[in-house]
């Protein structure tokens, strides 16, 4: 047996999430048995995703979902030897015991950190990628406006459309990140929607209309966004972050997608398991030869996971949320 540490949901959240809503709890991990690994986690993901999740799906007092990469520490599975690392879904466990179902070895490239195979190279690249060329089906030299830019999806998505020769404009709520997207990854305008009114901002950035919004906010955004929308515009849908708190703004403007014959479509990563040789061939390429930028917010410590899932909604993440459990 071994002491581990889970995060629990412990009650649900009213609203924004709080630190009272979780505990971290002690448990006790045996030893692997016959067919079974045990795996220590390294580094844990923190996504948007998950708020909505903690209002009915995810169960009081077990271990909380989540993403996360880990070392394999001991085996009695011959598709896993001991040191091997791997990507899981089993959530916020600094160890657990695994049959080998849900794992999947990871051979990360030399010349990159671990980390981006948790967001450029992970379930947020992906999302981006396919999100934006199949769903959005986007084409060489559109009008492309992405919410939240600044974010783990957002940056992907619009350094992407910018690879594929558009005209990018991005949206963040911070100076910072309008700062990093503008002069570091080169967007042709950025707006700050907490000083900058959005409607205005739009028309006077995006004058020829949108022809692709890549949608990870919902609410006013959406609202501003579709009288703008170009004739046959495409608006994959990705998240509603400005709902997932109980709050958000009404869409009054949904009416815009029946005369710009506007098509809304919403996707998850897990849609696009044949785009997957290719987004790793295109995304390494990319971090390689600096076209991809990234942004990384790390936390140290296994108990810091909650803090990083709330620091979602306030700003806290420049990029990725990550918390780094062990090295």
């Amino acid at each position: 047996m071994t002491a581990a540490r889970q995060v629990h949901l412990v009650r649900r959240p009213n609203g924004v999430p709080v630190a009272d809503d979780f505990a971290v709890v002690s448990v006790d991990v045996p030893d692997a048995g016959d067919g079974e690994v045990q795996v220590q986690n390294l580094l844990m993901s923190v996504d948007p995703y998950m708020r909505p999740r903690l209002t009915a799906d995810q169960p009081l007092n077990v271990a909380m979902i989540g993403g996360g990469i880990g070392r394999v520490v001991q085996s009695r599975n011959p598709k896993f030897a001991e040191g091997t690392l791997v990507r899981h879904g089993v959530g916020m466990q600094e160890r657990f015991i695994s049959d080998g179902k849900g794992l999947q070895a990871l051979n990360p490239d030399p010349a990159l950190s671990l980390s981006v195979y948790m967001h450029a190279l992970g379930g947020t690249g992906i999302t981006a990628y396919g999100g934006l060329l199949e769903v959005g089906a986007l084409k060489v030299g559109e009008q492309v406006f992405v919410s939240t830019a600044g974010g783990a999806v957002g940056s992907v998505v619009a350094q992407i459309a910018k690879i594929k020769g558009c005209y990018v404009v991005g949206s963040t709520g911070a100076d910072d990140k309008a700062a990093w997207l503008r002069d570091e990854v080169g967007l042709d305008a950025v707006i700050n929607y907490k000083v900058q009114p959005l409607k205005t901002a739009l028309a006077e950035a995006m004058p020829k209309g949108i022809d692709v919004y890549f949608e990870n906010v919902g609410g006013s955004h959406l609202d501003a966004v579709l009288p703008r929308m170009n004739v046959r515009g495409r608006i994959p849908v990705c998240g509603m972050i400005s709902t997932y708190n109980g709050g958000g703004e009404g869409v009054r403007n949904l009416s815009a997608i029946i005369y710009s014959r506007v098509r809304m479509e919403g996707f998850v990563a897990s849609d696009f398991p044949h785009l997957q040789t290719k987004f790793v061939e295109d995304m390494t390429g990319w971090l390689k030869d600096g076209r991809m930028k990234y942004q990384e917010t790390i936390l140290d410590g296994f108990e810091r996971a909650p803090e990083g899932l709330i620091g979602l909604f306030s700003g806290l993440n420049s990029g990725k949320m990550l918390i780094r459990v062990a090295d």
